[in-house]
């Protein structure tokens, strides 16, 4: 009977150990997870900033483009009444048609 004992003690302590050297390993595995969720929490909520940032520059875009549009809108008007008293100058028609085929980068560089 004693030889029993000893191998069924033999057997618990193993199981122990086992159990302990799992359990550390399994601790160091959540440890190693919870740094990776940590930092992806943290790259989403930096995500989120750019994300709000770039939909106000874009809002902030779109009000100016309409704004522009407007003015363009007047000036146009504009031109349209005074042209009648200009139509005869060769130089304001010439003027007018090259204004017409401004390309877009000439609008580039006229923008810098």
């Amino acid at each position: 009977m004693g030889a029993s004992s000893q191998q069924l003690k033999f057997t618990t302590s193993d199981s122990c150990d086992r159990i302990k050297d799992e359990f550390q390993f399994l601790q160091a595995q959540y440890h190693s997870l919870k740094l990776e969720c940590d930092k992806l929490a943290s790259e989403k909520s930096e995500m989120q900033r750019h994300y709000i940032m770039y939909y106000e520059m874009s809002y902030g875009l779109n009000i100016e483009m309409h704004k522009q549009a407007e003015i363009v809108k007047r000036l146009n008007g504009i031109c349209a009444q005074v042209l009648p008293y200009l139509s005869q100058e060769q130089q304001v028609l010439a003027a007018i048609e090259r204004a017409k085929q401004v390309t877009p980068p000439e609008m580039n560089s006229i923008i810098r």
